[in-house]
């Protein structure tokens, strides 16, 4: 098994469930653990987003800035974490162990999959197919998609996070669900004892 979570989509929800993932490295449950993200990021509603009513973030910050930030923060604080550049998803494929997600580039198997790319229609992820339906919080006009799940979960070890997932299109809301689809994975790997991770000041 090449992973135990690959997220696909390096925008807000994909990249802040890697960085919680990736930080849970020092606990025993996750300190084995295969952590992967395939950081095609061309289609990323962030290219051309101006933020300046975000907690902590400075008033102009770019979008396009926070997209190479962020795989930087990533591969400063958790290197363990593999990140797949310059290759994007062409389909899903489950297996009696996990799935199969196949890119333009190579194939990878994997027991757990974090789908976390924009909530338009131009999606071309294959056997995503049943899944996708109109998104309920988006204008009807906009055709716009999401793909059906119950908190974050759409079956088995197959996870949906962000827009697609049936949220607005925020920023905070896009991050706060792709860290809680990460917490979820954590819950999982820790024997379903409810888990989040937090970054003290040493006292």
């Amino acid at each position: 098994m090449d992973f135990d979570a690959l997220i696909i989509g390096a925008g807000a929800a994909g990249m802040s469930c890697a960085l919680v993932l990736g930080s849970a490295k020092p606990k025993p449950f996750a300190s084995d653990k295969k952590i992967g993200i395939i950081t095609h990021q061309k289609t990323s509603h962030l290219q051309n987003a101006l933020f300046n009513n975000v907690l902590g973030l400075e008033p102009g910050t770019l979008g396009k800035d926070i997209l190479d930030s962020g795989k930087q923060q990533l591969k400063e604080l958790y290197s363990h974490v593999e990140q797949i550049e310059t290759e994007k998803v062409t389909s899903l494929t489950k297996t009696s162990e996990g799935f199969i997600v196949a890119t333009n580039k190579n194939s990878y198997s994997t027991r757990i999959v974090v789908i976390a790319v924009g909530y338009t229609n131009l999606i071309t992820i294959k056997g995503l197919e049943d899944y996708i339906e109109a998104h309920p919080r988006a204008a009807a006009a906009k055709e716009r998609i999401w793909l059906k799940n119950e908190n974050h979960l759409i079956e088995n070890g197959l996870y949906v996070a962000g827009t697609l997932a049936g949220w607005r299109s925020q920023f905070a809301i896009a991050s706060g669900s792709g860290a809680q689809v990460a917490t979820d994975i954590l819950t999982l790997w820790n024997d379903g004892k409810h888990t989040k991770i937090h970054d003290k000041v040493p006292s």
